[in-house]
């Protein structure tokens, strides 16, 4: 395990502020967006760093916040790793947290998730966690974050690796023992592995094999439009053909003899009254 404490000023410089407001942006454009591999390539940043700028006022706000950087190690199994105040005192069941000499009035865990990943870092991929922020409205808060890990293959033209994604949900609540919430005040990740494991590919059709599908598709155009010509052609036949022999019809023509003829009269160039 590999972590590294400094201390660092809270309040973001306003380069870095841009870049909070963009991630929180793409956050809740992808929550929206509930398939996985929508996920996986979306990336904003063109395979940039999602991380923060450094400072560069680092004169105008004094430290007064911890900024915890690096990697851990876990489990293949469900466990939890939390950021509390206390020594950790070890116990057959796990630990405890002594924190007798640290008053809860100074308690305070607000805090900004710049990067949280497992597995092989990707750049430009953008976690669900990447940009959280929360405000702590109590001294005495508790903050969960509830993660489903997911194994994950990745196979694109650009990139082959291992990694996974996760989902997550959060939960927050004021600890107050008098009023029957228990707990310990801090910011606690409970993670689960899922035992099914998602393979991504990404895959391109060749060119000769395109060729083929847009002669299909121009030679279905044609043909379609050769059926409607065919049946439009049929019916305005059909139409006209009734006009015209509405104009032909037969008339009666009255004879010397008071009989009637319905046969129309033979007209020729030679016709006369």
């Amino acid at each position: 395990d590999v972590l590294f404490l400094f201390q660092v000023p809270f309040e973001l410089t306003p380069q870095q502020k841009e870049l909070q407001r963009m991630l929180q942006l793409i956050q809740s454009r992808l929550q929206e967006e509930h398939s996985l591999q929508d996920v996986i390539f979306k990336s904003a940043f063109k395979s940039a760093s999602t991380a923060l700028p450094p400072r560069e006022d680092n004169s105008l706000h004094s430290p007064d916040a911890c900024r915890i950087h690096g990697h851990l190690y876990v489990n293949k199994v469900a466990g939890n790793f939390h950021i509390t105040v206390g020594k950790a005192i070890p116990h057959p069941r796990g630990h405890a947290h002594l924190a007798a000499l640290v008053s809860h009035e100074s308690y305070n865990f607000s805090h900004r998730i710049d990067h949280l990943s497992f597995g092989e870092l990707i750049p430009g991929i953008i976690n669900p966690l990447d940009g959280t922020e929360k405000i702590a409205s109590d001294h005495n808060q508790m903050f969960q974050y509830f993660i489903t890990v997911v194994p994950t293959k990745l196979h694109t033209h650009k990139i082959s690796a291992e990694t996974h994604q996760f989902s997550v949900t959060e939960w927050e609540r004021v600890i107050n023992h008098a009023a029957g919430s228990h707990g310990v005040s801090g910011i606690f990740m409970k993670y689960d592995i899922s035992s099914l494991m998602v393979t991504v590919t990404e895959e391109h059709m060749p060119f000769w094999q395109f060729l083929v599908r847009l002669c299909g598709i121009i030679g279905g155009i044609f043909s379609t439009t050769g059926i409607l010509h065919g049946f439009g052609r049929f019916v305005a036949e059909i139409i006209f053909c009734r006009f015209r022999l509405g104009s032909y019809r037969s008339k009666s023509v009255p004879l010397p003899d008071g009989h009637t003829s319905n046969h129309l009269p033979l007209i020729t160039d030679n016709s006369t009254h």
